[in-house]
């Protein structure tokens, strides 16, 4: 029986990749420090093959079992968990990072680590392959994620290169699905928070940018195939298909039912004008591509989270 170690295993990406691995036969160790994770994500497991821990991976941790698996996915990822926590962010990327690669090296397991399509920055190429090297704000307010991911994907490429660790770089685009925090600042919970309560939706810009977003669990596919390939280089896993921000909201008020009308406000710095996947690669070495569009997810986003989860408390 495998044992995968998953770094934010209580976030939103991190349960969902504990519930698939748990699925597929594995012994799953979940670490976080539930700075932006939630006991709630990890709450419907039940079986011994399950252990959580409250650590912050930005210091040493050590396990005294074997591990063959280490999938690195803590980290702040929406912008005001980033924006509200600098220091931490970089510190996860560095220092996280480098602890992570530590143990793996120790055990001598594959390491998997979650990177972004943030790396793009506001890119210059359309769609963005892996062989694109980005335009990226390294002082803008985002730079403190889109650096410490790059950071991060430097340094497994060190251990790779020196230290001859088995390592794999996934670069998530835009994900989404149940145990999404509403109040993330992220387009599609809070268009659904929005919608759900017949409120304005809220749209930067004028919506004429463009985002591509993935439904989980293709997401997770993807990246448990990454993991399982040999496979070295940064990989995109996302969906291809492309849409504005206004037609996001669109097509979340008719999933929804909603009444809300659409606002405008202020784009905000460093904003990416564009956003979407080469996945090519991925289809290629993994057989991997989507399967859920984007109505479709939204459905399933609603009948397993809930109105009240996606709401959220009031404020």
């Amino acid at each position: 029986m495998p044992t995968c170690l998953v770094t934010g295993g209580a976030g939103f990406l991190g349960s969902h990749l504990c519930d698939e691995l748990l699925a597929r036969g594995n012994r799953v160790l979940c670490i976080d420090n539930f700075e932006t994770g939630s006991l709630e994500n990890i709450e419907h497991i039940r079986t011994d093959r399950f252990v959580y821990r409250q650590v912050d991976i930005i210091e040493p941790y050590y396990v005294d079992e074997p591990i063959d698996f280490v999938y690195h996915f803590a980290s702040p990822a929406s912008p005001i968990d980033y924006l509200r926590l600098p220091l931490h962010t970089l510190k996860v990327g560095s220092y996280g990072t480098h602890h992570t690669l530590g143990l793996a090296k120790k055990h001598r397991a594959r390491f998997i680590t979650a990177s972004t399509s943030e790396v793009y920055g506001d890119p210059q190429v359309h769609p963005q392959p892996e062989t694109y090297w980005g335009h990226v704000n390294p002082i803008g307010p985002r730079g403190v994620y889109d650096e410490a991911k790059r950071y991060a994907e430097a340094l497994t490429m060190a251990y790779h290169r020196q230290q001859g660790v088995d390592t794999a770089i996934v670069r998530i685009f835009n994900t989404f699905g149940a145990r999404m925090r509403p109040y993330d600042g992220r387009a599609i919970p809070t268009f659904l928070r929005q919608a759900l309560q017949d409120r304005p939706i809220t749209v930067f810009g004028d919506g004429s940018q463009t985002r591509s977003f993935c439904y989980v669990d293709d997401l997770i596919r993807g990246i448990i195939a990454l993991s399982q390939s040999g496979y070295h280089d940064p990989v995109n896993i996302g969906n291809p298909d492309e849409f504005t921000l206004l037609e996001l909201a669109e097509t979340v008020i008719e999933v929804t039912g909603s009444k809300s009308e659409i606002v405008y406000e202020a784009l905000p710095t460093d904003d990416p004008q564009v956003r979407r996947p080469d996945i090519t690669l991925a289809t290629e070495l993994l057989g991997w591509k989507p399967e859920v569009e984007l109505r479709e997810g939204l459905r399933r986003t609603l009948q397993e989270s809930g109105e009240e989860a996606l709401i959220g408390p009031s404020r």
